[in-house]
């Protein structure tokens, strides 16, 4: 029978996992490749950020998940995917080969150019997750010294759930008698400016009650640990800085010469599938799908996990494929911090306490989902 490798663990593979009997009962054998044994819910992000969360409430236990139900798990990145070999090879150096094989492998921050941004000593990218979280313990301590500059790279909305959580957690650090910091948002063309009216104004508003500056009409060229120098040539010294520029797909799939989609992802037909390797198929931030663009939201790979659970199974075992339904709108809800959030659905947009009780219990019963799987 064939084997079946999982490359990532992510929002888009979270039904495979737990469906991992079904692919053994039919003689399968599966291997789960992930760089962690724990994966980080991109959503909740911003909270681990802002002290609302902790690292357990809002991470899957993905190795735990995969090993109990008879996977393999590989700690490891894909390097490179050999589409006619049929073979990954990892950063290890090991190759894995497959018969079938799923693609969640994210994204990355990219700065100027597209290339990744730089990391170094007080700047963190908003993703991998966990470096939230190292920002977190990072400002704490600053607050216990002085009154930290921290700038924000970035005016969507990350960028603003980003300030907003800092926002939050000085706070938190000035009610025990250390030292909030200022916050800058360099906020490129306009401040959420992809966004229709009333959000960018709602945005603004909450970020002007703080004190949070916001900077439209400038963009940083270089980053560096402790300084930022922008497209105008100003330079502006910083204790911490995050890049908070959107997401691109995973560069392995460029690397590795498969069809790319305009934004560098995974071109996958409507079955989510390569179509010049038809026994590769992924979803969410790491494809393009082809049919229609799709904004990089975890709802869409949320919605995904069904489909390739069963085209998996399909192609293994030789079958018709199903075609994956996007679906209509979707709801969107920012966590700006202070227990307050944003939140649109088509012609509906509030603010406020409700918007992030919305958020929160959204998220907290998707994780409780597949916690309770683990």
């Amino acid at each position: 029978m064939g084997h079946l490798v999982l490359a990532g663990a992510g929002h888009a593979h979270m039904t495979a996992l737990t469906a991992i009997p079904r692919f053994l009962e039919q003689g399968h054998a599966v291997t789960v490749v992930g760089p962690d044994d724990y994966h980080y819910y991109s959503g909740m992000g911003p909270g681990l950020l802002g002290g609302t969360y902790e690292p357990d409430d809002i991470r899957f236990a993905v190795r735990e998940m995969a090993e109990k139900r008879g996977a393999a798990f590989v700690r490891d990145r894909v390097a490179r995917i050999d589409g006619r070999g049929r073979t990954l090879e990892l950063a290890s150096g090991r190759s894995l080969a497959y018969d079938v094989l799923s693609c969640n492998i994210g994204s990355y921050v990219p700065l100027g150019d597209g290339g990744p941004a730089p990391s170094g000593a007080g700047l963190y990218t908003v993703k991998p997750i966990e470096s939230l979280l190292a920002a977190r313990e990072h400002l704490r301590r600053l607050a216990r010294e002085r009154a930290a500059e921290v700038v924000v790279v970035g005016g969507g909305p990350a960028g603003l759930e980003v300030a907003g959580n800092v926002w939050q957690l000085g706070r938190a650090a000035g009610r025990k008698g250390g030292h909030a910091p200022r916050i800058t948002v360099l906020a490129g063309k306009r401040f959420m400016g992809r966004f229709l009216a009333p959000v960018p104004g709602m945005a603004r508003r909450v970020m002007d009650r703080r004190g949070i500056v916001v900077r439209e009409g400038v963009r940083a060229r270089t980053l560096e640990p402790g300084r930022v120098v922008l497209d105008t040539g100003e330079e502006r010294a910083a204790d911490v800085i995050f890049v908070a520029t959107g997401v691109k797909p995973s560069r392995v799939f460029a690397r590795s010469g498969l069809p790319l989609g305009p934004d560098g992802g995974l071109a996958v037909n409507r079955f989510l599938q390569c179509a010049e390797h038809p026994e590769i198929f992924g979803g969410g931030d790491c494809v393009h799908f082809s049919e229609r663009p799709l904004d990089k939201v975890g709802v869409y790979a949320v919605r995904q996990n069904a489909v390739l659970v069963e085209n998996l199974l399909a192609a293994l075992a030789g079958r018709e494929l199903k075609a994956f339904d996007p679906g209509g709108g979707y709801l969107l809800v920012f966590n700006v911090g202070g227990s307050k959030g944003i939140l649109r659905k088509g012609p509906l947009v509030f603010g406020g306490r409700p918007a992030f009780w919305a958020k929160d219990w959204i998220d907290r019963r998707f994780m409780r989902h597949f916690q309770n799987a683990s």
